[in-house]
């Protein structure tokens, strides 16, 4: 999950403080949020869309989109709405069902002003973004035939997964040093049961000890290359 001092109620149990975000510019132009007394942003600083792209629509979606009619996508992490946003315009001509869980949602007063839209811009790209912050919460919200999308407000720990149902896992919780809770073989297993054999995670750690959780979940591990100032990412496969 990503957390905003500034809209949000409750941090992290072992985040007690957050100073003023702040809005700031990344390398690629993109905007991603700043918690200045953590010294942690939600995107790279090198690129927001750079990053979101590379991690989980170019190593994950893009591999999979050819040979799927549709694709189940469950999202850990909700934040400013940029990997729903990209997977959208991505895969416009492949039925999506996306499912996002978000604890801690960010006031319009933030996501109104990041600029996604600006940079990806095509048809309706305003709209499609602020409608996905828009859309009610813990409802299944249809966009159009081939994209429906819902967010969950609540905790990862506290929700009920369809066993066998997602094709793809984008993982992108807090980092696992301010969120240490979420990046448990627990809270993998969890997932792994909900994904199809097969089915790939995604996620921009590549720190050994996540490795390890996803290896004792029943996963296959493997580190890719990463962003922009990023040497590794990781991407995981549902074995068992």
């Amino acid at each position: 999950m990503k957390f905003c001092n500034k809209d949000i109620s409750k941090a992290s149990k072992n985040v007690s403080k957050y100073a003023q975000a702040e809005i700031v510019q990344s390398g690629d132009g993109s905007h991603t949020i700043f918690l200045p007394n953590l010294n942690e942003t939600y995107h790279s600083t090198y690129g927001a869309i750079e990053e979101s792209k590379h991690i989980f629509i170019d190593a994950g979606l893009k591999t999979i989109i050819n040979s799927h009619e549709e694709i189940n996508i469950f999202e850990l992490g909700f934040g400013t709405g940029l990997n729903a946003f990209l997977t959208y315009f991505e895969g416009k001509n492949t039925k999506i069902n996306y499912i996002t869980v978000e604890s801690n949602p960010l006031k319009e007063s933030f996501y109104s002003k990041l600029n996604y839209h600006k940079i990806i811009d095509k048809d309706n790209s305003k709209e499609i973004f602020l409608k996905l912050h828009t859309s009610d919460w813990n409802r299944k919200v249809a966009f159009n035939e081939n994209f429906t999308i819902k967010k969950i407000n609540d905790k990862v720990q506290n929700i009920k997964l369809e066993n066998n149902n997602f094709d793809l896992v984008y993982f992108d919780a807090f980092s696992p040093d301010l969120q240490p809770e979420l990046w448990t073989e627990q809270v993998f297993r969890k997932i792994a049961s909900a994904m199809k054999i097969n089915g790939i995670l995604l996620t921009y750690s590549a720190k050994g000890s996540v490795k390890r959780a996803l290896k004792n979940a029943g996963f296959k591990v493997e580190g890719l290359p990463g962003p922009t100032g990023k040497r590794e990412i990781t991407r995981a496969r549902r074995m068992v």
